[in-house]
């Protein structure tokens, strides 16, 4: 495929990322608006909206003013100094990395990785200005500046990973980190790829229990959750829309268990906390999918902070036999700086997870929403580092079989990647 065809590929396949996250919430308020409301309001409100919607997801913040009635109608009456709307609804920037990283194989596959590349980030960032452009409206104003780059920015990882699985091992840029990394040490190689791997996998570990312990909340008080429905009187359209965009901050959820499962928690607007020890919540908003929280103290609470050990324990046993040391020796410093290399990378991961689930979502209390990434981060890292530490030191009490002179210090190491 020459340069030009390259180009219009990657610029349809950019236009294709951009138009399916729209299209998402666009589609059922389209149908809500002709089923339900006749068409007779401004179709452009249901287009701003689902714009909105987009925008969020990818972390841009809303500068919202509310009008007297619509205040009321919100429960937020008296409420008229504008505030931020600033949480990212994480579900639409993992659907843009996905299929991000999709256009990126397809692009990589194509040829012109660089042309192809330049082209799909410039295209899709002009039609992320032109979304957040048609968005702004006097009562809702996204930022200009945030809705170019931001989605961008959550585009270009997806396209980076698909256009690096495209080239696989024949890519030249994992062989120039390979030729770089060559003249290591073979210890510290095996050492940083425990750190990597071991602290990624502690905290994928983390977050899938997070996202069973979610299931589970769900299904426990599937009857509040009704309850919470019922009280909307979204009918079938407007429940349906209500349920898709609720799906959009499942991701949040899990991140949200994951904290819990940390230690610190999160709050649901300022001074209220849900923690494994207690649960204070203060007025929420009436959403269907907040009637799974947590309610009052749960005597097996503490349980839950086991999780991040057994899962630094578990990689740090699972890890210590890639450890390479000299002459075959893997010396207690060597332990010592892998088993806090994966409680750090462990937190960090969690930690910018978190980060990235918390923000406002309404005036006074309800800008203070989700975990505090910092507090995520410092907790994890050293509940992973230390179970790590002892899971590396149990592993290295079994017996392990013996190797006949030099064969230890020739052992091949994985490559990182």
């Amino acid at each position: 495929m020459n340069r030009t065809l390259t180009a219009l590929f990657a610029a349809f396949e950019a236009a294709l990322v951009a138009g399916i996250g729209v299209a998402i919430p666009l589609a059922p308020l389209t149908v809500l608006w002709g089923a339900q409301y006749g068409f007779a309001p401004d179709w452009a409100i249901f287009w701003r909206a689902s714009a909105d919607a987009w925008l969020v997801g990818h972390g841009v913040d809303l500068a919202v003013t509310l009008d007297a009635a619509t205040a009321r109608s919100a429960g937020f009456a008296g409420v008229t100094t504008p505030f931020d709307v600033g949480m990212a609804a994480l579900g639409f920037a993992l659907l843009t990395v996905l299929l991000a990283v999709r256009a990126g194989r397809r692009i990589g596959e194509a040829g012109h990785r660089v042309a192809g590349s330049i082209v799909a980030l410039l295209v899709f960032a002009l039609l992320a200005f032109g979304v957040t452009a048609s968005a702004r409206f006097p009562l809702v104003q996204p930022s200009l500046a945030q809705g170019t780059l931001l989605p961008t920015l959550v585009f270009a990882i997806g396209l980076a990973i698909g256009l690096l699985r495209a080239h696989g091992a024949s890519d030249a840029v994992p062989d120039r980190i390979g030729d770089w990394m060559a003249g290591w040490r073979e210890s510290t190689r095996a050492t940083l790829s425990v750190v990597l791997r071991g602290g990624a996998a502690t905290a994928a570990i983390v977050t899938a229990i997070a996202a069973i312990l979610v299931a589970v909340l769900f299904i426990g008080n599937y009857a509040r959750i009704i309850t919470l429905y019922e009280g909307l009187h979204g009918e079938g359209l407007g429940g349906f829309a209500i349920t898709l965009g609720q799906l959009a901050f499942l991701p949040n959820l899990v991140v949200w268990a994951a904290s819990w499962l940390v230690g610190p928690g999160f709050s649901i607007g300022a001074g209220s906390s849900v923690t494994p020890i207690a649960t204070a919540l203060g007025p929420i908003p009436a959403l269907p999918v907040l009637g799974a929280l947590p309610q009052g103290d749960s005597p097996f609470g503490l349980a839950g902070l086991l999780v991040p050990v057994i899962a630094g324990f578990l990689v740090g046993a699972v890890f210590r036999g890639r450890l390479v040391g000299t002459q075959g020796i893997v010396g207690p410093r060597q332990v010592l700086l892998a088993g806090a290399g994966i409680g750090v990378v462990g937190g960090a991961v969690l930690g910018i997870l978190a980060a990235a689930s918390a923000g406002g979502v309404g005036p006074g209390r309800l800008q203070v929403v989700g975990p505090d990434g910092w507090q995520i981060a410092l907790w994890a890292a050293v509940e992973i580092a230390v179970a790590a530490l002892f899971g590396m030191l149990v592993a290295s009490r079994q017996p392990q079989p013996r190797a006949e002179p030099g064969e230890a210090a020739t052992q091949p190491v994985r490559r990182l990647g």
